[in-house]
């Protein structure tokens, strides 16, 4: 009872936000009268599902919509089955109207998959991050591509939160001492720090990276940031970082570097080999953003000689991570599956944004203009 009052309470406070009230700057209609077809790709709840009535991010709980959208008269498909030419999404892929995904469990919305789905309107992203798919082609077929924005971000920042201290403590040997029947505080201890003192870098400073420097400042740490455009000088004050222009300027200066930028065509592989040979012996680095901004092998080989002496996250390249992923088996990593942004709370706040969002593409009413990453064939500027 206590958990469907805290649930509630979140999705009361979302909708009250601001981020599901209207933007009067654009009056397009999307949907054209009768009933739609609508694909939900979502990860599968498996046992899980139905131990907690608000796990709403998985096949079975659909992000809540299948009542709903059934008694307008619509169609509500909803799969985990995504890739390769005989999965059930590529099946309803000629006649769907609406294609809803999440970051968690991503369909790859490719340009071939675009030209074949003749009565695609909208592509909506249940969570934050849209880099599942083709923004361009999308943009170029006259799609909308939306998300729930803000509606994760207090989940990922203090998930970022618990992997910085996890490396800082060198947390997971003592675990798995434990599991193992062992005992060997030498073997936790000699490279366990203290994260007060220590200089913590985050790349990219938007609605995440902000809230993790408010999360950080308890903390007596040394923040710095790098971002396209400096913070609001309040906030900057209250948290006490300071703004680094250059990114490679940057990170020499840092012991953890925490990567909150997205994916774009400018940040695709944007560590590979010789930036990470820029960054302190011994760096941790935490990166809840994309798999993709990072070169794979680069971080193994690095993790590997002890330059990263640490390296954490939730997102892979590709996702689900095939099971022989190097980073599943680099050393010093505290990976886990992509994990941070669908919280049971995360997941009420993502779902009553769909809802939201289709409610108004069914109305032909706009969106909450933040909520667009493609409009009227133009990308978000983050994706610019």
């Amino acid at each position: 009872m206590a958990m469907k009052r805290v649930a509630s309470s979140a999705i009361n406070a979302f909708a009250s936000s601001g981020y599901l009230r209207s933007s009067s700057r654009f009056s397009r209609h999307y949907a054209s009268s009768g009933s739609k077809k609508i694909v939900g790709v979502f990860y599968k709840g498996n046992e899980y599902a139905s131990m907690n009535p608000n796990f709403l991010g998985c096949v079975e709980g659909g992000c809540g919509l299948r009542e709903w959208l059934e008694s307008k008269g619509h169609q509500y498909i909803v799969t985990d089955d995504k890739e390769g030419p005989d999965c059930e999404l590529e099946k309803h892929i000629p006649d769907l109207h609406v294609l809803i995904s999440t970051p968690f469990h991503p369909a790859y919305v490719t340009a071939e998959r675009i030209k074949k789905a003749k009565n695609l309107q909208l592509l909506l992203t249940a969570g934050v991050g849209s880099d599942h798919i083709d923004l361009k082609a999308a943009a170029a077929a006259g799609l909308t591509v939306a998300e729930v924005t803000g509606s994760n971000v207090v989940s990922v920042a203090e998930d970022e939160l618990m992997r910085i201290l996890i490396l800082v403590r060198n947390f997971l040997p003592g675990h798995h001492q434990v599991i193992s029947g062992e005992w060997n505080v030498a073997g936790v201890a000699y490279r366990a720090y203290d994260l007060e003192g220590k200089t913590v870098g985050t790349v990219g400073c938007g609605r995440i990276g902000k809230l993790l420097l408010q999360r950080l400042k308890p903390f007596n740490c040394n923040l710095l940031y790098h971002d396209r455009v400096k913070m609001d000088p309040q906030l900057e004050k209250e948290t006490g970082a300071k703004f680094e222009e250059d990114l490679d300027t940057m990170l020499p200066k840092c012991d953890i570097v925490v990567v909150n930028t997205p994916l774009t065509e400018k940040t695709r592989g944007m560590f590979d080999k010789d930036r990470i040979a820029k960054m302190k012996k011994g760096v941790l680095i935490v990166n809840n953003a994309r798999g993709a901004i990072m070169d794979t092998q680069a971080v193994v080989d690095a993790c590997s000689s002890g330059h990263i002496a640490g390296y954490s996250g939730d997102v892979w390249n590709p996702q689900p991570a095939p099971k022989d992923h190097p980073w599943r088996y680099m050393p010093n990593q505290a990976m886990t599956p992509h994990v941070s942004g669908t919280t049971i709370d995360a997941q009420l706040r993502y779902a009553a944004g769909v809802k939201d969002m289709l409610d108004r593409y069914f109305k032909g009413e706009d969106f909450p203009v933040q909520n667009y990453i493609v409009k009227a064939g133009e990308l978000a500027p983050q994706y610019r």
